[in-house]
């Protein structure tokens, strides 16, 4: 399989990184701005290749260029990662948190999979990660709305991929979490304790990613065990 893993410098990104190319078979495409910790994990797997991107920011012509890297140039599964989490009351959530949520966590899914839209493979699979404060009818968190308003928008989308893109045989399906323990909630939320590790999830989101789309198309599944 050819993956490409967005936020993949750390946390359930990463973890997706390593589980792959642990498994014979898979080539890798990791994104993140940061990717030293990517670059270690090539020197022992060269299916891996660490790509430097700032999802908020650059240029997304450049990306087809490296599908070179894939048997075939084409992509197998996508699996839209990344994240960006403000927690602010409503009132104080400024344009700029406002918009580089929307930026990572809806907008660059959005683009990221228009670029790629001629490289995809028959039966491909497009998981979008979103989270639990974007599910519809969930309990909501104050703090969250812009974070929870962003992911919603991604889970919205998935539906209309599944259906626009089923002519094409793209599969698309979406994750919404609950809290894990990664540096991002850390950051949000300090000293609170999350109840799954990032690779722990990471086994869930690899095992939906390589089968759950010969059964399931334009789905919305909560994976939680805890409120948040």
């Amino acid at each position: 399989m050819n993956i490409i893993i967005t936020g993949a410098g750390k946390g359930i990104g990463f973890e997706l990184c390593r589980k792959f190319i642990q498994q014979p078979g898979h080539s890798v495409i990791g994104i993140s701005r940061n990717i030293s910790a990517l670059a270690e994990l090539q020197k022992k797997h060269p299916a891996l290749l660490p790509f430097s991107f700032d999802l908020e920011v650059n240029d997304y012509s450049s990306v087809p260029k490296l599908l070179s890297f894939f048997c075939n140039n084409s992509v197998d599964i996508l699996i839209n990662n990344a994240g960006y989490l403000v927690n602010k009351p409503f009132n104080e959530i400024s344009e700029e948190d406002n918009d580089r949520m929307l930026a990572v966590n809806y907008k660059s899914p959005f683009k990221l999979i228009q670029k790629l839209l001629p490289f995809f493979s028959d039966n491909a699979h497009i998981v979008n990660i979103s989270s639990m404060g974007g599910f519809q009818g969930s309990i909501k968190f104050s703090g969250l709305s812009g974070y929870s308003a962003s992911k919603a928008a991604l889970t919205c989308l998935t539906e209309c991929l599944a259906d626009e893109l089923k002519e094409k045989n793209i599969k698309a399906n979406c994750l919404c979490l609950g809290s894990v323990q990664t540096e991002m909630l850390q950051k949000a939320f300090p000293g609170y304790k999350a109840p799954v590790k990032p690779e722990q999830i990471a086994d869930f989101i690899t095992e939906f990613a390589l089968k759950a789309h010969h059964y399931l198309n334009g789905k919305i599944i909560p994976v939680t065990r805890s409120t948040p």
